[in-house]
């Protein structure tokens, strides 16, 4: 196991229908993690998203689940290859039951989409042309 993985731990109110939403996008699960409570969502070699029934995410917090839908938890970057790949990835959640929280928005060397899954998590995915960053 490499030190620079990272699990992102969101609590959801439909397990099934929530593994469904990001195979749509076209992630896989690892069974070896995964069971009635939680399952383990793999974006790459290096990021997993476990989702877990509110239930379990209790087990592993005293503090009260938040209503995504109404409060915001965090932002979730994700980096996309091009331009295309935000929109082809944002059209996929969207048509996957996911929501579209703001207009994209195009700074010309960086382009974005904020897209919200069907518990109201808000996944940024941008794509960035490096050599048009001032130094």
């Amino acid at each position: 196991m490499s030190s620079n993985m990272i699990f992102l731990n969101l609590p959801v109110a439909d397990l099934a229908a929530t593994m469904a939403y990001y195979k749509a996008l076209g992630f896989e699960h690892n069974p070896d993690f995964t069971d009635e409570t939680a399952a383990c969502i793999v974006i790459s070699e290096a990021i997993f998203v476990m989702v877990l029934t509110h239930d379990k995410f209790r087990q592993f917090t005293p503090l009260p689940i938040a209503d995504a839908h109404r409060q915001t938890q965090g932002l979730y970057a994700l980096v996309q290859d091009s331009r295309e790949a935000v929109d082809a990835i944002a059209a996929r959640g969207l048509a996957a039951g996911g929501s579209e929280i703001r207009e994209a928005q195009d700074h010309g060397f960086m382009y974005s989409r904020s897209i919200a899954d069907p518990d109201g998590h808000i996944w940024e995915y941008f794509w960035m042309d490096m050599s048009q960053q001032q130094g």
